[in-house]
């Protein structure tokens, strides 16, 4: 039996890389490419919906981000909070809901606030779930879930771990993509992604567009998502992912 192909993943993941590269090459200061890095997110959530998308996880600002330049940190969390006030309205009218997932306890008390108010303004959406990863790491999110487990005298399996994640509200990533040409997860998702198809873009982020979100979506139809099984196994049950059944 033919293998079917498979389906637009159910739920993408990305590393947005290359604002400051993109704003370096043109003479602007890093925050600039950030502030255009917000626009290139907007068209990839607005294409994601379009294509049946339900999920889309980006990593907007890592733990270790932390450690870059003062002025940059602080341009990009008025960025942050620039966007919040923005795209609420619109993320609402397009039918997107917002979850923030990382550390919240070093975040000012107005940040930490807008992140609340933005989750509870979208939370009745159901078109696409949209994850930011704001101070997150993924040994970050492991250490933690293991830790509330061992707290509330739980098992720590792998069933129980899956459950304390902090994206067990959804599906594990399907794609997992990077932009700006490096080929490495940098601390993300690293427990969800064990399956996930990688696709690494030279793009940087500004640059990447609807041609270049169909480019990895038609990469990602053309794996064989095996799971641990083997390709006659697959084929006896006329499957090539498990989403098709």
């Amino acid at each position: 039996m033919a293998h079917s192909a498979p389906a637009v993943p159910n739920h993408i993941a990305i590393v947005m890389d290359g604002n400051g590269r993109w704003a370096t090459r043109r003479f602007l200061p890093r925050v600039a490419g950030h502030k255009q890095g917000v626009e290139s997110l907007r068209r990839c959530v607005k294409a994601c919906a379009a294509r049946n998308v339900k999920v889309l996880t980006v990593f907007a600002f890592s733990s270790e981000n932390w450690n870059r330049p003062v002025e940059e940190v602080s341009g990009l969390m008025d960025i942050m909070v620039g966007a919040l006030e923005r795209e609420v309205p619109r993320l609402t009218q397009d039918g997107v809901q917002l979850h923030f997932i990382g550390e919240r306890g070093g975040l000012s008390d107005k940040m930490a606030a807008g992140l609340r108010n933005s989750e509870a303004a979208t939370a009745h959406n159901s078109r696409l779930v949209l994850n930011v990863c704001f101070n997150y790491g993924g040994r970050w999110d492991i250490a933690r879930a293991a830790a509330d487990l061992a707290a509330r005298g739980e098992a720590i399996t792998e069933a129980s771990l899956d459950r304390a994640m902090a994206l067990a509200h959804v599906p594990d990533p399907d794609l997992f993509i990077r932009t700006g040409g490096e080929q490495r997860l940098s601390n993300f998702l690293l427990w969800q992604s064990a399956y996930s198809e990688l696709f690494f873009s030279d793009r940087l982020w500004p640059e990447f567009d609807e041609a270049a979100l169909d480019e990895a979506i038609a990469a990602f139809q053309r794996r064989e998502r095996r799971f641990g099984q083997t390709s006659a196994q697959l084929g006896a049950a006329g499957l090539r992912d498990p989403q098709a059944a």
